[in-house]
């Protein structure tokens, strides 16, 4: 009796074995589960064990799926779909009919749930496939010294398969709470701006955009930059993303007008300007990101004014959604109103909260 038992098991396990994908080492070992995706290097297979493994497809001697699975061929330019087995350096998709791709000539391999994922974020509806983030640092002082700072921050970007959407907003605003304190405000800077991003080559993109400012502190009401132009992917690889800019905008400013501390109006400045900068993102090990933005806005009615911004940040995660973020922006206009600074210096840190959708 026990040894029929021990028949049943042996032969639900082959059963269970041969209804499974399976991949063979070149060093001989046999691995089954489910084939979940291939992205040109690495195999990753799904076990009961071992849990999600990934292997190089070098070191693969050969695998075979139970399930129709789809290949993407380089050379052809095709997607096929069928249950799929290896023959010397080659695949067979027994697909209708069945055809045979060189494994060097698979971009990838994905399972019917992979594919659907990846059909939705290359297509994904508008409110889908948004990542992001949103910041808030604060500071308070009581005693001797009465003051209170407040920054907040929210990015988000939708990543298309051509293309990309994205939205900011920033703002800091401080105050000065001591009796007699003037001025009792100290900071009130908001920003914000869109920007939509259309890939023409897989190095060249083109822009379009539209940024906002009010800062108080420097009478401008709002400040709106409305641009467009070419970019191109100078470094784009998994860790680093350096892109050039350059184009054109027209930019609207309106100002408060204040003389011997009475106010007098408004005014407006109205000027077509240039668009010239960088931008950089570097993944600095698993857990902190790095971005840096550098941009020149020359006045194409008189070059020597012009207004130029920057910015650096880190983002260190400490939990999937949440970590801790520090930012600093500098931004340098030649012609400011009479009594106000060239410079606007923007520096905070505090707790960043991240999403996906």
């Amino acid at each position: 009796m026990r040894s029929q038992w021990l028949l049943v098991t042996l032969l639900s396990f082959c059963t269970i074995a041969a209804y499974a994908d399976q991949v063979t080492l070149k060093n001989g070992d046999h691995l089954t589960g489910t084939v979940v995706k291939y992205d040109g290097k690495v195999l990753t297979l799904k076990t009961d064990a071992l849990g999600s493994v990934d292997i190089q497809m070098d070191a693969i001697q050969s695998f075979s799926t139970d399930k129709p699975v789809y290949v993407e061929n380089s050379a052809d330019k095709k997607l096929y779909n069928g249950t799929v087995t290896t023959q010397d350096d080659s695949v067979v998709v027994q697909s209708q009919p069945p055809v045979t791709v060189a494994r060097a000539n698979i971009a990838a391999l994905r399972s019917s749930d992979e594919q659907a994922a990846f059909v939705k974020l290359q297509h994904p509806g508008l409110m889908q496939g948004w990542t992001g983030g949103a910041n808030f640092g604060f500071a308070l002082t009581a005693g001797n010294s009465e003051t209170e700072n407040i920054a907040l921050a929210f990015n988000a970007a939708r990543t298309g398969l051509n293309d990309k959407l994205s939205l900011y907003t920033n703002s800091v605003y401080a105050t000065n709470n001591a009796s007699g304190a003037s001025p009792s405000t100290t900071a009130n800077v908001i920003q914000g701006g869109v920007r939509y991003d259309h890939n023409l080559t897989p190095r060249l993109f083109g822009f379009v955009g539209a940024d906002f400012m009010a800062d108080q502190l420097q009478t401008l009401n709002i400040r709106s930059v409305f641009g467009g132009g070419l970019g191109f992917h100078l470094i784009k690889t998994a860790n680093t993303q350096l892109d050039l800019l350059a184009g054109a905008n027209f930019t609207h400013e309106n100002y408060d007008n204040f003389v011997n501390g009475i106010h007098m109006g408004t005014y407006s400045n109205n000027f077509a300007a240039g668009t010239f900068g960088e931008e950089l993102t570097h993944n600095l090990g698993k857990s902190t990101v790095v971005t840096e933005k550098g941009y020149i806005f020359p006045d194409f009615n008189d070059t020597s004014q012009y207004r130029a911004t920057f910015g650096l940040g880190t983002v260190t995660k400490i939990s999937k959604w949440f970590g801790w973020q520090n930012s600093f922006g500098d931004i340098y206009v030649t012609n400011p109103p009479a009594g106000k600074k060239t410079n606007d210096v923007l520096l905070s840190t505090g707790i960043n909260i991240s999403f996906s959708h």
